[in-house]
């Protein structure tokens, strides 16, 4: 059986030819362009039941001219960003999400962010660099209430660095979790109003498409500090575009975005209170390994039930 990781970077690609040989005997593994563009697809697959995606869109028109496929392995939780599970079920496509792999890494990004956000290290140093001594007034966080919207695995990590630190970590989650050590689950409205800090950690589905509204950011504080390593949709873009340069957000560390890549001379670029990261909070060596061993695995056990 074949199957094609249609857009592995250099650093997963090394990776799983790695641990491909050895993991998948009986499945053959090909690559394509870590560049290739939706259109490329039918064409890179040529016929392989299995496609393994990173980052690469797979509308359902495309789909419908990828033939043979029949499992897409995506790699995370984010599938939605990018192809639509339910529409490609229904023309006999699953799609395999894999959680779980990097959820100390993108906490570890989201606390980076927070702490870029609080002490404005990354306006310093262009300053610097610039030449200007742009000595900027911070923000402590030790005794400062961070707000988690959404409670997994990554906002677990996040809640144990931030308790670290001497933060108070509240959180609500659609489904309410109780007994938690170092976090208090609270009601959302509690949240939007009495956070100093917020950081999502919501999938994004129908249900959460633009969850952070207009009338949400209204409700926070003044000058939170807001930090996304989710998913660009959960947000309503224009609302906190105009909070940003309001005041009403004071600082945002954003990994995610609406439109990934963020478009050459996006409004956000222009922004000196946001700190931008190239949807990079998974990518770490530890994550990388963990991503591709669970993406093989799932490889492996479509090759079984095909037997």
């Amino acid at each position: 059986m074949r199957a094609v990781f249609v857009d592995a970077n250099p650093a997963l690609r090394a990776l799983a030819e790695a641990i491909g040989a050895a993991t998948l005997p009986r499945l053959a593994l090909a690559f394509g362009d870590a560049d290739i563009t939706p259109e490329a697809l039918p064409a890179a697959l040529a016929g392989a039941p299995i496609a393994v995606i990173d980052h690469t869109a797979l509308p359902l028109e495309v789909a419908r001219r990828c033939t043979g496929l029949r499992d897409v392995v995506f790699l995370g939780t984010g599938a939605r960003s990018y192809m639509d599970p339910e529409a490609l079920a229904s023309i006999g496509i699953a799609v395999h999400l894999i959680k779980g792999y990097g959820d100390t890494a993108v906490a570890e990004c989201a606390i980076g962010l927070l702490f870029d956000a609080a002490r404005k290290f990354a306006a310093m140093d262009r300053a610097m660099r610039d030449g200007r001594w742009l000595r900027s007034e911070g923000t402590q966080l030790g005794g400062k209430t961070f707000g988690l919207i959404g409670y997994g695995g990554i906002a677990a990590e996040v809640a144990r660095m931030a308790n670290g630190i001497g933060m108070k970590a509240i959180a609500w989650n659609r489904t309410p979790k109780t007994g938690v050590p170092g976090v208090e689950f609270v009601a959302l409205e509690r949240l939007v109003a009495e956070s100093d800090a917020i950081s999502l950690h919501l999938l994004l589905t129908d249900e959460t498409r633009g969850f952070l509204s207009a009338a949400r950011i209204a409700a926070m504080r003044r000058g939170v500090l807001l930090v996304n390593t989710a998913r660009g949709a959960l947000v309503d873009e224009a609302a906190m575009i105009e909070a940003l340069r309001s005041g009403q957000i004071g600082h945002a560390g954003l990994d995610v975005f609406a439109v990934e890549p963020l478009p050459p001379g996006h409004v956000l670029t222009t922004l000196a209170n946001v700190t931008l990261s190239a949807h990079s909070g998974f990518r770490t060596p530890e994550a990388n390994r963990r991503l591709i061993e669970a993406a093989f695995a799932h490889c492996a056990r479509i090759v079984s039930a095909s037997r």
